[in-house]
């Protein structure tokens, strides 16, 4: 591979870069008006992920279908954005009780660069094609993160997934810009400068927490890991998620604990097979048969068991 040079400079002309015109006295500010003006900038990012729903929506669909049909979802970032999916993908697995395969994320420079900063491994655009092409299959969607939509190890594994037949979605904060490689979706997230220009650490990476939190949620809303608004595939892997799934069941049919404690119990653990049980009287065999045919669906479970029961 051929190294990085040091000689030569880019200049990235995004918003993310520019002096912020309401920062510019931070540093004669006390610590409580520094704070105060971070804030207010943080209270534009919502706003930001708002205007962007529409095409985030087109993404999650592109998931939802992929997973559907048994390929995966990659992420792709380098720095605070390749960490921010990282971690995105490593708390699916125990929320939503999601095939660890399901999403995966490959972060510029590796795991050492998880927890130590490796600016340079973020240009190496062979490196972020020989990952995709190692890892993704045609039928997966690659979603590539990157504050100013121009990282190389980002945009050359996008490039390579389209080469694959993945699908493909650029998520970046630089709307001044068209994609700079050929996307299904562009999600360009307007934050504007940052409080301390080009710290898009700031700003740029709460967007993308909001986008990544959201994006994955929906999709496994869609795909029947949740019950209404409660965490029906959860893996009970401590004691306090064990109490959690208790408590859900409980909430979920307002039975009484002792009930909801003896339902877990002829669920061999299964918190759906224990909820469709309960919710539709049949034996939690039967409720397992259920949810295996509807893909673990605790709704369609229940139309499937006695039509119309759907809570």
């Amino acid at each position: 591979m051929t190294p990085p040079r040091e000689d030569v400079a880019v200049r990235v002309d995004s918003p993310t870069e520019a002096r912020n015109p309401r920062t510019g006295d931070l540093d004669r500010l006390s610590t409580l008006e520094v704070l105060r003006l971070i804030n207010t900038e943080d209270h534009l990012v919502p706003d930001a992920v708002a205007a962007v729903l529409p095409e985030l929506a087109r993404a999650a669909d592109l998931a939802v279908g992929a997973l559907r049909a048994g390929g995966r979802v990659h992420y792709v970032g380098a720095g605070t954005s390749g960490r921010l999916a990282t971690l995105d993908a490593a708390e699916l697995v125990p929320t939503f009780n999601a095939p660890p395969d399901w999403f995966l994320a490959h972060h510029a420079g590796g795991r050492e660069a998880l927890v130590h900063a490796v600016e340079d491994v973020e240009d190496q655009a062979a490196s972020g094609a020989a990952e995709i092409r190692r890892h993704a299959s045609p039928g997966d969607v690659v979603l590539g993160v990157t504050a100013s939509g121009r990282t190389p190890f980002v945009l050359a594994a996008l490039a390579e997934a389209r080469l694959l037949g993945a699908r493909t979605v650029l998520v970046s904060n630089n709307p001044t810009a068209p994609a700079p490689v050929d996307v299904d979706v562009l999600i360009a997230v307007d934050t504007g400068p940052e409080a301390i220009a080009g710290s898009t650490r700031m700003k740029a990476g709460s967007s993308q927490k909001l986008v990544l939190t959201s994006f994955s949620t929906a999709v496994m809303v869609r795909l029947g890991r949740t019950y209404s608004n409660l965490m029906v595939s959860m893996r009970a892997t401590n004691a306090k998620l064990r109490g959690r799934t208790v408590r859900i069941l409980r909430e979920a049919t307002g039975l009484p604990e002792h009930e909801c404690t003896a339902a877990l119990a002829d669920a061999g653990g299964d918190l759906k097979v224990a909820l469709v049980h309960l919710l539709s009287g049949v034996p939690a065999a039967r409720a397992a048969e259920a949810l295996e045919s509807t893909q673990g669906h605790v709704r369609q479970a229940l139309t499937l068991l006695s039509p119309g029961a759907t809570g």
